[in-house]
């Protein structure tokens, strides 16, 4: 990714950490220094992000007014406030990010007591520019505020470095820059997919304290007054929270397990319940080979899932079984869990969609159907014994967030693994030549929702290009893939095209997409993953499955 630094400080130190920290991920440029406006004003990079990174005081003369133990004027400094955020969004629309950390002043800079007096204190200016700020680019979806008071927090009191100011105009240390590029990084880490979608846990003295086997579940450490039991219950109380947000949860413990169970849905402090656990392996087997065999359950790839274990040799089995696995450092000290959870910035959290909120119930609801599997006689009647039933429908803002939400994280089927920002599918859906369709697939046993998109490039005048065709795991195998090129066949067929093609760009995750449409009777290319259908021939539609089409999605 291609990244500008724009600033009206020196930021070349935050430059060479951004530079070693992305290991090449990142082509880092600085923008001329305290140019701001005249550098976002007058052009962009419509495939590069920008990181804006200002001082309040030059932003806004009557901050620096204030700062001087002047009297400054509010109203003055809030237009000051809007015409930065007028710079922001019309610059938004030439790049593909910015990036914008909030204002902050040094915690030693004291005013008396009325630096928070609401209309004159220096501090509570400062929160009325942020504020301001914050909601004039809230509507702009390529626009992220950024929490820059978490870098100066970690880095402590050496944040702000006078000497580094006066040598180079450098206001802060090393380790603001370090913790700034860290939250970046992981940001992107995120875009590319690499969200966690599930948290993996050991039992004793990681869930709850104690040995459920050797103590019994009425012994054990959780709740209660105890300092160690109240951090287990609030440890649990945010797993809870993550599980609520779309996080699936799961166990991987050596222990008996009926006792491990019991303990599950007889303690009375238990927050975490049976339900809200989609699987578990409770056995005296390798952990290891346990996580590998419920992620194959799952069909989950293991870059998405983390494993907290308090056990160092678990952990390092593990990480040397399982690399893509997260692992972190787990501390031994049992009242940090919870903050350390809290503190990994590895889960995407932004949009909440209604799928996210049911997706325990989703994977509890899968297991049903992989039961109803062993009874009968062959695939197709187990298909048709589902009751399978798809609904088709144009994107529109209703399925905004899922629809940007799938097309960021799957990967397994997935034709090319772009991951557009909020404003580049916008701008696609706003363009009557590249449509998007999406899927939902309910069958007797629920509904999994919006689980599929399709998007076509009509602007060729013979043939439509397939430029989307996303899958969520979820439903696999049970031919909505075939509902999906059906799909595109109609529509190209409807638009006057003569044939159809999907050019899959190869991953180390995609193989599943890659091999359906090898099965799937669509033309190879010869030189190369490339896929033709011959719009002479109608593409079937799956007789194991009800397909409605509407012309817009349903309201939710």
């Amino acid at each position: 990714m291609e990244l500008f630094l724009v600033s009206d400080f020196n930021v070349s130190n935050f430059a060479n950490i951004l530079r070693s920290r992305s290991e090449g991920a990142l082509d880092v440029h600085t923008a001329p220094l305290d140019q701001v406006v005249p550098f976002l004003g007058s052009g962009g990079h419509a495939d590069a992000d920008a990181f804006v990174w200002t001082r309040p005081e030059r932003i806004s003369p009557e901050l620096r007014k204030a700062l001087d133990h002047g009297v400054a004027d509010p109203v003055q400094l809030l237009a000051d406030t809007d015409a930065f955020a007028d710079l922001l969004i019309d610059a938004a629309s030439r790049w593909r990010t910015l990036h914008v950390p909030l204002w902050q002043l040094p915690a030693e800079t004291r005013f008396g007591r009325r630096e928070l007096h609401h209309s004159s204190g220096v501090f509570a200016l400062l929160l009325r520019m942020q504020h301001q700020l914050s909601e004039r680019i809230a509507d702009t979806p390529n626009i992220r505020a950024l929490n820059s008071q978490r870098w100066l927090q970690q880095a402590g009191p050496t944040a702000w470095s006078e000497k580094l100011w006066y040598l180079t105009k450098t206001p802060f240390s090393n380790e603001v820059f370090k913790a700034a590029a860290d939250d970046l990084l992981a940001g992107s880490r995120i875009e590319q997919g690499r969200a966690i979608k599930l948290i993996v846990l050991d039992l004793d003295d990681t869930l709850w304290g104690g040995i459920v086997g050797d103590d019994g579940w009425e012994n054990l450490q959780l709740g209660g007054h105890d300092a160690t039991g109240e951090a287990f219950v609030d440890f649990q109380r945010t797993l809870k929270a993550l599980k609520e947000r779309g996080i699936l949860l799961a166990i991987a413990s050596k222990n008996e397990e009926s006792t491990a169970l019991e303990a599950i849905a007889k303690h009375p402090e238990m927050v975490l319940r049976p339900e809200d656990f989609v699987t578990h392996r409770i056995n005296w087997n390798d952990k290891a080979g346990n996580i590998a065999d419920l992620l194959q359950e799952l069909n989950l790839g293991a870059q998405n899932v983390l494993f907290i274990d308090d056990n160092p040799v678990e952990r390092s089995r593990v990480k040397e079984f399982l690399p893509e696995v997260l692992v972190p450092d787990w501390p031994t000290n049992k009242l940090l869990y919870d903050r350390t959870l809290r503190s990994l910035p590895v889960f995407d959290l932004e949009a909440i969609s209604t799928e996210d909120r049911q997706r325990t119930r989703l994977y509890h609801e899968e297991k049903q159907r992989e039961h109803a599997k062993t009874s009968a006689t062959d695939v197709d009647a187990w298909l048709r014994s589902l009751g399978m039933h798809v609904t088709v429908a144009p994107v529109d803002d209703a399925d905004f967030a899922r629809a940007h939400q799938l097309l960021n994280k799957t990967n397994q089927f997935n034709l090319t693994t772009a991951r557009p920002t909020e404003k580049e599918l916008r701008e696609r859906l706003n363009d009557p030549n590249r449509p998007m369709w999406s899927l939902r697939v309910r069958d007797r046993f629920g509904d999994a929702g919006l689980t599929g998109l399709l998007g076509l490039d009509l602007t060729h005048p013979e043939h439509a290009v397939i430029t989307d065709l996303v899958l969520s795991c979820r439903v696999m195998g049970r031919r909505v893939e075939e509902t999906l090129l059906h799909l595109a066949d109609a529509q190209a067929r409807a638009q006057g095209k003569r044939s159809i093609i999907a050019r899959l760009i190869p991953t180390a995750k995609n193989k599943p997409c890659l091999s359906f449409l090898e099965s799937s009777g669509w033309s190879v290319a010869a030189d190369g993953p490339s896929f033709t259908w011959d719009l002479s021939t109608t593409y079937p539609l799956p007789d194991t499955l009800q397909l409605e089409q509407r012309d817009a999605p349903p309201s939710t």
